[in-house]
């Protein structure tokens, strides 16, 4: 095949705030076959303003950046017919569905090798979805309705917040208004759905899964 009729590389765009970071993932990306790193931004803005610039095929977007969270200008980096693939050390199955909703093409772990993240970019380029395997389920479930927080009822989704606020079984009773029986009940019940053995396990669990702040 001769050079000219060589398939053009896939143009990456990477968004990283961390430099020995960004540079790391750089170089990875440039020295693979068939990928080339475009330009790189360090914040949400840069990166909506270099998609314009550079027209990558892929952006590789870091989660946390210093203007705040990546996952609320997908849309935007996705546009102009960019796919988004986003990074990040706290990947959990709530993490991985709003990915999804907000039109992400995939979600892997930081501590994914860096041959894992190559085929990944490479993959979502030719139109894949690339979530880490271990999210699969998690992520299915959630997208079905299955999740640990769709079983609470309204008044459990109330008790649950007054737990995570710190609030001892008496202080949630009173600000319900309901008897010290039924707090009892509605935190037996939280926790049961939760699958936790206790206050403390059931606010942790919560948290991971996206239920409270």
């Amino acid at each position: 095949m001769s050079r000219a009729e060589e398939p053009r590389p896939v143009r990456v765009l990477l968004v990283e705030d961390h430099d020995m970071v960004a540079e790391a993932l750089q170089l990875a990306l440039d020295r693979a076959d068939g990928l080339t790193v475009v330009g790189r931004a360090r914040s949400r803005a840069e990166a909506i303003a270099d998609v314009r610039e550079h027209a990558p095929d892929v952006v590789v977007l870091d989660r946390r950046l210093a203007d705040g969270d990546a996952l609320d200008v997908i849309a935007q980096l996705g546009a102009g017919g960019a796919r988004v693939l986003v990074l990040t050390g706290d990947a959990t199955p709530a993490v991985a569905v709003q990915v999804a909703k907000a039109g992400g093409a995939g979600l892997l772990l930081k501590s994914a090798q860096l041959g894992v993240l190559e085929t990944a970019v490479r993959d979502v380029a030719a139109g894949a979805v690339v979530f880490d395997p271990e999210l699969l389920p998690g992520l299915f479930d959630r997208l079905a309705g299955r999740s640990p927080g769709a079983a609470l009822t309204a008044r459990e989704r109330e008790t649950l917040d007054l737990l995570a606020e710190g609030a001892t079984t008496d202080e949630i009773g009173r600000r319900l208004g309901v008897s010290r029986n039924t707090t009892r009940n509605h935190v037996q019940r939280v926790l049961e759905k939760l699958g936790a053995r206790s206050k403390l396990e059931a606010v942790a669990v919560a948290r991971r899964e996206g239920l409270i702040g």
